[in-house]
This record gives C-alpha cells, structure tokens and sequence, in this order.
C-alpha cells in the first residue's frame, strides 16, 4: 500500500473530523460568496477598509469649478444659464493655465443661437463636454440611449466624454465606469497622462464631500482679481455642479451620490467631484483591483486552514482570543492589500469560514464533551459521591480507563455471624433484604464520605478502595477514617434496630462487621467482557485485604490493617501492631495492626513491650500487663483477652 493510501489511517478520529468540518466550511461559504447579497456585504466592507485612514487626492490632481450657491447668487439668472457665459469660463480657464478642461454639463438641445454659436466659438480639443449613457427597460426590450453634445460642439473641436456612472445594488457608486470614451479618460487623453484602464477596478474614495481643491464658478470667470496666482495652471479643470450645502443620502439631490466615503459622513457627493476622483483613480495608480473568484476562494480556504490549526489540539477560552485576534488580523491584511497592492481581497469570506470552523469544532466538542460527561456520571455514579463524580466529570482527564498500575488502600468490610442472622430470619426474606439495606445504605455512604471508591457488593460484603480513579494523596488515612466511621455507626444503628424489636415485639439480633485494609499496587480500570464490565481492582494487595478483614475475627478486634496502610495512617491515629501472620495464599509471615482513634504515649509504649514480650514468649497467663492494658485500651479489651485465653494459655 502507498503512503498516500496509508496516510489517511494515521490521521486522528479529531484530525479527520476536523477536516470534514474545514472541507464543508471552505464549500459553503465559497458558494455564498457568489450571491448578490453577499457582494453587496464584501462592498460595504471595501467601503471601510478603503477609507478607514482618511485618504486625500493626490497633490497636482483636478481643479473643481463649483457651480455653487454663491455662484448663483453672484451672477443672478436663471439656470440653464446662457451659453457665452460657458464660453467665457472656458476661454479665462484656458488663458489662466488649464491644460485640460472638463464641463459635466450635457448641452444635448439647442438653446439661443447666438448664445450657442458664442460658445461653440471658444470650444477647442481641450475640451471635454459631457455625455450620457443610460437603457430604458420596457416590457418588450431594453433600449441602450446615448445623449451627446450638440454636433456644433463637437465639430468646433470639442471632445465628448461619457459621465454616467452605474451605482451597486446599495445605491453607492464604487466601480470605475468602463467607456472607452468615458469623461475622465477623455480628459486623461488631453493633458497627457497616461491611464489604466477601468475595467474590473473599484474606486478609492478620497474623503467628504469638497475634499478636491473647488473655486465657485464666479470666481473662476476673474481668476485674476478672485483667486491665488496659478490656480489653475497646468491643472485639469472640471466643471459643475457642486452644491456646498452636500445633500444627506436619504434626501438626494441634483448630480449628487453616494460614495465609499458616504458610510462615515452619510452625506452625497457632487458629480464633478466624483469625475475628479475617477481621473485621479486612473492616472495616479489609486484604481483598486477587485479579487476574482478564485483568489476570493484561496482567501476563505486559508482562513478554514487557519481555524483549523487554532482548534487543532482542543477548543478553550483561548480559542475565542486566538479567533478574535485571528480576525483582526485577517481584516488588517485586507486593509494592507488595498494599500500597499491595490488589491482588494474581502475579509468577510475568509473571517466567515475561520469562525464557522472554530464555533463549528467547539460546538463538536461540547457534545463530545457532554457525551463523555453523561458516560463518566453513568459509570461512576454507583461508585463515587456525587462531589466526586461532578470533578471526574468536569476534568476526565483524570481518568484512566481500561487498566492501570496504581497505589490503592482496599477496605473490605463483613457482617460477622449473618450466616446466623439469615438462617433466623429464612421464612421472612423480605425483612432480611430490608436488614442488609439498612445496614448496608449508611456503611456506603461513609465510604462515600471519605472519598472512597466502592468496587462492589458481595452479599453482606462491602468493598471499596481510594486512591483511583481520583487522586487521593492521604488514601490510607481516609480508608481508615472511613472504618473507625463504619464501626461507629454500628452503635447508633444496633440501638435503633434493639428500640424497633422491642416495640414490635420480634427479636433483636445485632449487627457486628469486621474490617480488613491493606494498602498496596493494584491494576485498576474496567474488568469483565466486551458486553459488561465494571471499574474495579485486581492485585494482591487486594487479596491480603480480603484475607485480614476475616483475620480479624481471631484476634477480637473489629478492625485490622496491612504494614503499609499502618505506616501511612500512624500520624493520625493510634495505629499498633497486633501480630505477626501468615494468611491463606500467603507464604511470608507479615505483621498486622489495628487503629484507633487515639490513644496515650504510656499506653502505646506499654502495648509495644506487651507485643515484644509476646513474640519473645515471656507472657503468662497472670501476666499483669494484661489488665493494666484493658484498662488504658478499653477499646483493645477483647484484643488482650483472646491473647490471655488463646495463645498464652493454649501454649502454657
């Protein structure tokens, strides 16, 4: 088999989710990108990108001559004003320097004959005169209908420029006209500077409205008196309308629109204006690119990637920084591309699917996660406190599954003489179910308690152990803990038991348990078949812990613990050595111990020279160190009585 066949298979269950979520991602979104309302999205954000550093024209670019309100006032007539006045314009344009001289203003009709042979007579190649461009939609056909100058204009010498603009579907005008003959090309043409061409190129808006250097056209007939020196010398002048009140977006206005721009003031800008900013756009290299599909895709499938990587390993809190910063910086480089490269690559599309493939993986994850989290509770729930199940829960990286070494401490504890008990109580099963629950509900819920794992029942059997699947630092103590609690409830649940018989007039029998732990290493994690296991415990550690909880019935004390487990627990209890035994599997002799809660420094020197003497075989059966113990250790009372009766008097 090829590597390229095997690679797949080396791929985590994680890694191969995660680029089936990235492939579909990077198909979606790449399919949205080509709906209008997307595009529409992609523009508005060119609009920002492209005018968030407050861009201004070029130095030595148009001249705008504003057919304005003070203009208006100044020259009092009625509008369309009489030719000879253009005329004029064009001839104190042309001797104050102009190189090139554009009137947006469409002469299409006939007007005074004087009038328009007065201005056809200062028109030359200088000149460009409006013109217009437009389709009439009618049910039957769309009709393409073209608006030009006067043919006396135009044979004067005059050169025609198309000034239409086509807005988007927002209204807003960003996409450079594509005539051949447009106004501004024309204009480009006659004062000699040479242009890019239109097609495909987007306009970069260079501030608010009057943001081009504007004289009003009054001014503009007396350059000499009305204006600084070589205002307009070797400049292109354009001509038109250009109210200085600019009309907001949602009112309109005369040769007024919306541009890239409009989005930070909200108000239109002039036609002439606008012409001027296209030439700047095709003769200063400010024209911006717009990216075709294909790049638009490489875009959005570099951000899927981009994503992918971020929540490759896990999804965190950090995930939402890293995708924040990620799209950040996604529309930074969007904004360097239209800065430094004329390129205008969207950020919507890309920042889109980087955030679909991180919500998309988290997502994923949170039910990974819950899933897990309803499996862990639904295991363990019969094995841990609910405090404990809530942590493994919360962090299952603590868990290990399926078979580990581990340090334990392993409890077990029995009911002594319930084979008694259960022959007594044969005619009336129910009540000996009731027994052993009742029994059994507060010794669990102590193991519980004290953070201990309970492995499983057996009859009248309990078994727990601590250390797994928790950490448990302080196991031995708290298994030991847990006995002395066990052997304590014993008492309040005998003298409830001993009040209820003598109520209902039955017969008591009282309850009695014995305790073995043990501490040691142990293999710890789910036993049993494919279809049906249980998290439990195997190990020898385990068997000597079965093996002295029924030792202890020999030695009179309700409690007996392994060498290991005593020198764990001996800081916080009275732990003392009771023996030296071999038990059943066991070939080595291995000292055993019981705890109490607490006990005198005399006592326990006096038990300690009460066991060596026994080892030695110095005691007697009238030794006094008998009663002064059961005296000083009540709690050990049966402990020394059955070494007096069985060992000291069985060996005399």
């Amino acid at each position: 088999m090829s590597a390229a066949l095997r690679l797949p298979h080396l791929w985590s269950r994680r890694t191969r989710r995660l680029a089936m979520l990235a492939l579909a991602v990077i198909a979606l979104v790449s399919a949205l990108t080509q709906l209008p309302a997307w595009s529409l999205a992609d523009l508005r954000a060119f609009d920002y990108l492209s005018t968030v550093d407050d861009p201004r024209p070029p130095a030595g670019g148009p001249v705008v001559v504003a057919i304005d309100e003070p203009s208006l006032a100044e020259i009092n007539a009625q509008w369309p004003w009489p030719r000879e006045l253009h005329g004029r314009l064009v001839e104190s344009l042309r001797k104050a320097g102009a190189t090139a001289i554009g009137l947006d203003i469409i002469f299409a009709e006939p007007s005074n004959p004087a009038s328009d042979a007065a201005f056809a007579a200062t028109l030359g190649p200088d000149v460009v005169l409006a013109g217009d461009e437009s389709v009439i939609v009618t049910p039957q056909a769309e009709q393409l209908l073209r608006t030009t100058p006067l043919p006396a204009f135009t044979e004067a010498g005059a050169v025609t420029g198309i000034a239409s603009i086509a807005l988007g579907g927002d209204g807003v005008f960003r996409d450079l006209p594509r005539y051949a003959d447009g106004f501004a090309l024309a204009l480009a043409r006659i004062a000699g500077k040479p242009a890019v061409s239109p097609e495909g190129k987007l306009l970069q808006s260079f501030g608010p409205a009057r943001s081009y250097p504007t004289v009003s056209y009054y001014q503009a007939l007396d350059p000499e008196n009305m204006l600084p020196q070589d205002t307009f010398k070797g400049r292109v002048v354009i001509v038109g309308l250009s109210l200085q009140n600019a009309p907001v977006i949602n009112s309109g206005g005369a040769d007024a629109f919306a541009t890239p721009y409009t989005v930070h003031t909200g108000r239109l800008v002039a036609g002439a204006e606008i012409q001027a900013t296209i030439l700047d756009n095709l003769t200063a290299g400010a024209a911006i690119t717009r990216a075709g599909t294909p790049l638009a895709i490489t875009a959005v499938t570099l951000a899927a990637l981009l994503s992918a990587a971020i929540v490759r390993r896990a999804t965190r809190w950090q995930t939402v920084v890293l995708s924040v910063l990620a799209s950040a910086v996604l529309g930074l480089l969007s904004f360097a591309l239209i800065r430094e490269a004329n390129l205008f690559v969207s950020p919507i599309g890309p920042t889109i699917a980087l955030l679909l493939v991180a919500a998309g993986q988290t997502a994923l994850d949170y039910a990974e996660e819950r899933r897990r989290r309803r499996e862990i509770v639904r295991a363990f729930s019969q094995y841990l406190s609910p405090a404990l199940v809530e942590r493994l829960a919360r962090d299952p990286s603590q868990l290990k599954l399926g078979g580990e070494r581990r340090t334990l401490s392993i409890l077990f504890c029995d009911v002594r003489g319930f084979t008694t008990i259960a022959e007594t109580m044969k005619d009336d099963p129910e009540q000996l179910t009731t027994l052993i629950n009742r029994l059994l509900t507060p010794l669990s819920d102590i193991v519980l308690k004290h953070g201990g794992t309970i492995d499983k029942y057996i009859g009248d059997c309990v078994m727990a152990f601590w250390n797994a699947p928790l950490d448990d630092e302080d196991h031995a103590r708290h298994a030991v803990a847990a006995a002395l609690d066990m052997l304590d409830v014993m008492a309040t649940l005998n003298a409830k038991l001993q009040a209820e018989a003598a109520a209902s007039g039955s017969s008591y029998h009282a309850l009695r348990i014995g305790i073995g732990i043990n501490t040691g290493e142990c293999v710890v994690g789910n036993m049993g078949s494919s279809q049906r296991f249980d998290y439990s415990v195997l190990g020898d550690a385990v068997n000597l812990a079965s093996r002295l909880e029924g030792a202890s019935k020999a030695y009179g004390v309700p409690l007996l613990i392994g060498e290991s487990t005593a020198k764990l627990a001996a800081a916080d209890f009275a732990v003392l050595e009771l023996d030296r035994i071999t038990v059943k599997g066991r070939s080595v002799a291995a000292p055993v111990f019981t705890a109490i809660r607490g006990l005198p420094e005399e006592a326990k020197a006096l038990h300690a020279r009460f066991v060596e003497d026994k080892y030695a075989g110095r005691l007697t059966v009238d030794d006094a160190a008998f009663d002064t113990l059961i005296e000083a250790a009540p709690a050990l009372a049966p402990y020394y009585a059955t070494i007096r009766t069985e060992h000291v008097a069985g060996g005399a």
